[in-house]
């Protein structure tokens, strides 16, 4: 609001002059406040102007204000003001007053707050050197202002202030400023040296580069010899202890010499700030000393680093992996938030020793007697007696440092926490009780813990109840899927399968054959549609898990469908599949490729098949999901790379998958998926091992730079090799193209990304398979589905703007061959935030085969969880750590499934003469080999053949005897009396539903030394808080007589072996003290990852041949004496399982219904709360209107 004067401006400034006049000549009082600005040319040279009025008289019609104006160089600069700069800035005052436009252009103004207030007039502090610019408001009642620079009235030479402009307290501010600067002038030289022994730490004394490495040597010296003393003492007490390589929370390159650093800080700016910057260019003067006299071999650096702010050893960074033979193990660096379950959130500091507090009785005894002697010996060391005196001395040296007796001041290594208030050793056999700190909000840090007070236990207890919860709608999950039935696929067509399984021209890897057995007891053995997540790393072999699904579902007659992300992966799957099944292949099977872009009557005679059947195998992107397309008979769907599909999307699966059995594939599974396959909420089948001959590729994160670029590129042409190129976005591909084209001229760029016109992508990866060119310059369309073995180079341009999940996929695209492949994360230092420093910092630390499932777990860290079934979590799960959370919340699922035994889907029964085999082969009257399964029906019992299989598959999926009974009365009632052939082979349906009850999967024979055998039936997830439970339930609340159940060491209190013989009264409180109940025992960790394994066990429990090969001694299992190997084996099973199984049931089913009904009364609870506050707003805002 500064109007053109009227008078001609004087543009010939003297640059020695200080100040300049501001003349207003309208009759107006100026009350109110300036606006406040910071200017800034392009030289960044800051401007301050501030405005004051001159002394008047009241008979003065005119009010006439004064303005000087004062330079500042720029902001990083010291000292006092260039010549130079107080003439730009000069000259830039008089273009604001000629021509504001033109002075818009060259600077910047910023408002900002005003300064302080003299009669309305802003005005600052100039001596303070703040870049202040204060721009005087347009009064209402100003008419025209005069500017004039350089006038007679301007005088004076100094930048400093006049007394006679200030009032007394800006006066008295200034000189005591003056004079504290004078103070800190004098004893300068003190302060930079208290300065330097608090920055520099134990270098303060280091005046040259040797004397720096001589101080790391000793350093080093002392680091070490401190190490194996606390090694030694970890391993008395039973603990494994592992020193780690110093790790700083920012990413280096191979070398270490590019710093990632996420986010930026502002400090403010304290009076030592020029003490600071003097001793940091010290410090790097003293570094470069002597770089170019170096011998080779030889480092010139220094092993130093600045950790908040303060020059220390490398090594005094050094981690700590400690652990037991029980199963826990912990790793931690130095500064790491960590979470321990008494004492709350806290920073780790270091590892130490401290004197051991707590002493055994025998320990104490020796500690007195050793004490006793020390004590003796230095007694005699007093010539003439030894006096009181002397005797208090040496008592008060025990106990201290200067007591180095291993027996009298015993020793211990303890992990030393930092507080709030205060500071925590915790010892290393105690470190069970600590994790790391997870909660997924990486830019706000946790606050600590305070030691003292009930703050930790509050939230503790507030977290504990909303796990109990969540674990409530857990369990009301579980039986709501219960509920869900379907028809499962035929078991006698699983011969076909396996002989379509031949065509896989590989070996499958142990965790593949895993996942073969989950996904065909899902799809056969089970009722409720299946809902598996295959977790598997890029290349490991998820794709052939989903085509053997895939055929199994159309081979029953049932439609199947595969959903992809892209039309490039889809395209792919569709390629691989139509080889191994399609038209031209033994199997001869319509397959069809739907997507986008096809044309409306190609997409509509193709939804035309699918809705009449003919087409029985889908493919496509997300035109699976359109509204218009209906399938005859869906059976199975393939979500290949969930991660990538949005919220709608997902909300129409939801709508096709019900009912229908659903395999998903992910390398790396977002958040929340993990987070319910880690809760068990949903069944994961996890590939690790990789294939043969694979190698891990060599990952580096480096900034973004020509040479790195230029030598990436060079080496794969130079072994004939082809690289990918990759963009975050398709307004990048032209200047990387230029680049490119620029270090390499004759070199052909291949260019895919999703607008192209159509197919365009398909087949600019298509050509770039065939060799036609060098590099394929893409954005992520080639994230899933791209697989050509002579590519073994990827470059990722601005690999800060990716997600985690898409970095790991990209990375994945090299490295299918035996080459050894390289992957270069380029960045851009200036835009990584910290979420994106740690992305990287984990992307390039998980670099190993089948660390696919780590990076999601790494991804769960810096995100958070998410929301899990349809809650909030995450602000629960940052209160204790992700950890915690994921213990309490397995804890509360525990409790309140008192009996959560596995339910089995199949029992491998190996008796004499195949007693109790689900599937029995013999020979027929001709001689021919026949397997009879005991579930089938004759065929003259129920003619009808779509009958006798319904039935059939109702009465070999029936999970207890009583449905079992229930099915038999229906069958008499509609096809008339039992056959006596039906009714022996029912026995044998009844024993299996007993077995999978009570979660058995192997039962077989055991012979004894003197001549008699047991029956033993291996239940691996059977616990002894289980038995516990079950006992009482029984008739007289015993075991039967002959029955036992052994448990191995590592699951009994003891940890001894222990059997618990049927027929007798039990310690019911021995065993229903169940550590796996106990969330802060040492070996929760173990017996967690147990139930895991134990899950695996019974999956591959049907593979087994001959019952001598299993350990059984390894596993829980029930225990029949004197069993014996002749008839009626089934008869006498059942005599011991039948009440068991029933127990089981009841409580099972029990558990479920109080689960949903809490479930549904916390619902209504809620549903009330909120209509209650409705009513409540509703009331007050009538209170309103009435007022």
């Amino acid at each position: 609001p500064i109007k053109q004067p009227s008078k001609a401006i004087n543009r010939s400034i003297d640059p020695s002059r200080k100040h300049i006049n501001i003349t207003s000549t309208s009759n107006w009082q100026p009350q109110n406040s300036c606006i406040s600005a910071i200017a800034k040319d392009k030289r960044n040279n800051f401007c301050i102007l501030y405005i004051h009025r001159t002394k008047h008289s009241a008979s003065n019609k005119r009010n006439k204000t004064a303005g000087r104006m004062a330079v500042v160089s720029s902001p990083s600069g010291a000292g006092g003001v260039g010549k130079k700069s107080a003439q730009s800035a000069m000259l830039l005052m008089a273009l604001l007053a000629s021509d504001v436009n033109a002075f818009n252009n060259l600077m910047t103004v910023v408002p900002r707050r005003s300064g302080r207030s003299m009669g309305g007039i802003a005005s600052t502090n100039v001596a303070n050197n703040r870049p202040h610019f204060h721009l005087m408001a347009q009064h209402p009642h100003r008419t025209d202002v005069d500017v004039q620079f350089g006038t007679a009235d301007t005088s004076g030479t100094s930048w400093g202030y006049e007394e006679d402009d200030m009032d007394d307290a800006d006066i008295e501010r200034i000189r005591r400023k003056e004079r504290v600067n004078e103070l800190l002038a004098e004893h300068e030289e003190e302060i930079k040296e208290e300065r330097r022994k608090k920055k520099w730490g134990e270098f303060s004394d280091a005046k040259t580069k040797e004397d720096v490495k001589r101080v790391e040597a000793s350093m080093k010296e002392k680091i070490n010899e401190e190490n194996s003393v606390k090694k030694s003492l970890a391993n008395q007490a039973g603990i494994q202890f592992e020193i780690l390589a110093p790790q700083e929370s920012s990413v280096y390159d191979e070398d270490g010499d590019i710093k990632i650093i996420g986010g930026s800080s502002k400090k403010g700016g304290q009076w030592y700030n020029k003490v600071d910057k003097d001793l940091e260019q010290e410090w790097e003067e003293l570094e470069s000393e002597n770089e170019g006299d170096v011998a080779d071999g030889q480092s010139s650096k220094t092993d130093t680093v600045t950790v908040n702010g303060k020059i220390v050893a490398r090594d005094t960074l050094q981690g700590v992996r400690v652990g037991s033979a029980g199963g826990w193990e912990l790793e931690i660096f130095p500064g790491d938030f960590i979470v321990h379950r008494k004492f709350g959130i806290g920073r780790f500091e270091k590892t130490c020793t401290r004197p051991k507090s707590k002493l055994t009785d025998e320990e104490k005894k020796a500690q007195d007697k050793r004490r006793g002697e020390l004590m003796a010996q230095e007694l005699k060391k007093i010539s003439g007696g030894a006096t009181p005196e002397d005797i208090q001395r040496v008592r008060a040296t025990f106990g201290t440092e200067e007591d180095d007796d291993p027996i009298s001041n015993p020793q211990i290594t303890v992990l030393e926490i930092s507080y709030a208030d205060g500071i925590v050793h915790v010892p290393v056999d105690r470190a069970y009780r600590i994790s790391r700190y997870k909660a997924g909000d990486t830019i706000v840090k946790p606050r600590l813990s305070r030691v003292r007070g009930d703050t930790w236990k509050n939230a503790r207890r507030k977290v504990e109840e909303n796990t109990l919860a969540l674990a409530q709608d857990v369990l009301a999950l579980y039986a709501t899927r219960e509920t869900l039935q379907r028809q499962p696929f035929d078991p006698s067509r699983e011969g076909e399968v396996k002989e379509f399984e031949t065509s896989f021209k590989f070996e499958p890897t142990p965790d593949q054959q895993k996942c073969f057995e989950d996904v065909e007891n899902d799809m056969v053995w089970r009722s409720r549609p299946m809902d598996r997540l295959v977790c598997g790393d890029v290349g490991f072999g998820k794709t052939e898990v989903a085509m053997r699904a895939l055929f199994r579902a159309i081979l029953n007659g049932r439609q199947a469908a595969m959903l992809a992300p892209t039309g490039v992966l889809a395209a792919q799957h569709y390629k691989n599949i139509v080889k191994r099944m399609g038209e031209g292949t033994p199997y001869n099977r319509k397959i069809c490729l739907l997507r986008g872009g096809m044309g409306v009557k190609a997409t509509r005679e193709m939804r035309a098949g699918i809705l009449n059947g003919e087409i029985e195998l889908i493919i496509g992107t997300h035109a699976i999901l359109s509204k218009q397309l209906e399938f005859k008979d869906l059976g199975l769907l393939v979500i290949d790379e969930e991660q990538r599909f949005g919220v709608k999307q997902k909300e129409r699966l939801k709508l096709i998958c019900s009912g229908i059995d659903v395999l998903t594939l992910s390398a790396t599974p977002i958040p929340r998926t993990l987070q319910m396959s880690l809760s068990g909420i949903r069944d994961t089948s996890t590939i690790k091992s990789p294939p043969p001959m694979r190698k891990p590729t060599i990952s580096y994160v480096v900034d973004m730079n020509d040479e790195i670029l230029q030598d990436a590129v060079q080496r794969e042409l130079d072994r004939n090799g082809q690289c990918f190129y990759v963009v975050p976005r398709i307004s990048m591909i032209d200047d990387a193209k230029k680049t490119l084209e620029r270090l390499f001229p004759d070199i052909r760029i291949a260019i895919a990304h999703g607008r192209m016109a159509k197919n365009g992508a398909e087949q600019s990866v298509a050509e770039f398979a065939e060799g036609n060119h060098e590099i394929l310059l893409a954005t992520t369309v080639i994230e899933n589905g791209v697989d050509i073995p002579t590519v073994n180079t990827i470059i990722i341009q601005n690999s800060q703007a990716f997600g985690m999940s898409t970095l790991y996929q990209l990375r994945g695209r090299v490295g299918r061959s035996d080459q050894q492949a390289y992957a270069y994360f380029l960045y851009q230092e200036e835009t990584v935030t910290e979420q994106a420093a740690m992305r990287l910092q984990a992307i390039g630390e998980l670099n190993e085969l089948g660390s696919g499932f780590d990076v999601a777990n790494r991804d769960l860290e810096i995100r958070g969880a998410g929301s899990l079934l349809g809650t909030e979590q995450s602000g629960m799960a940052a209160r204790v750590g992700f950890d915690l959370y994921m213990r309490m919340l397995k804890k509360s699922i525990r409790q309140l499934r008192g009996l959560d035994l596995p339910l089995v889907p199949r029992t491998n029964i190996m008796l004499p003469g195949q007693q109790g085999s689900m599937e029995i082969t013999g020979k027929n009257k001709k001689g021919d080999i026949v397997r009879v399964n005991a579930y089938n029906i004759p065929k003259r019992y129920i003619p009808d053949e779509n009958e006798r299989v319904k039935q059939e598959t109702s009465a070999r999926l029936a999970e207890s005897t009583a449905a079992l009974v229930a099915l038999t009365n229906d069958w008499k009632e509609s096809f008339g009396p039992l056959p006596a052939s039906l009714q022996v082979r029912l026995k044998t349906l009844h024993l299996h539903a007993c077995t999978r009850r009570l979660g058995i999967d192997l039962v077989g024979m055991k012979g004894n030394e003197d001549g008699t055998f047991d029956c033993v039936l291996r239940s691996p997830g059977l616990r002894p808080r289980h038995w516990a439970a079950i006992v009482p339930e029984l008739p007289r609340g015993i075991a039967p007589k002959g029955l036992d159940v052994a448990f191995p060491g590592r699951l009994t209190l003891s940890g001894e072996d222990e059997n618990v013989a049927g027929g007798k009264a039990i310690d019911l409180k021995e065993l229903l003290e169940d550590p796996s109940l106990d969330e802060d025992a040492n070996n929760w960790d173990a017996l967690d990852q147990e139930e895991i394994e134990a899950i695996k066990e019974i999956s591959s429990a049907y593979q087994i041949k001959k019952f001598d090969e299993v350990e059984i001694e390894q596993y829980p299992r029930f225990i029949i004496r004197d069993f014996g190997k002749g008839p009626k084996a089934v008869d006498r099973l059942l005599k011991f399982l039948l009440p068991l199984a029933k127990v089981v049931l009841d409580k099972q089913e029990n558990d479920k219904d109080a689960a949903k009904m809490a479930a549904e009364l916390r619902e209504k609870r809620e549903a009330i709360d909120k209509q209650r506050k409705a009513q409540e707003y509703v009331d007050a805002q009538k209170l309103l209107m009435a007022d």
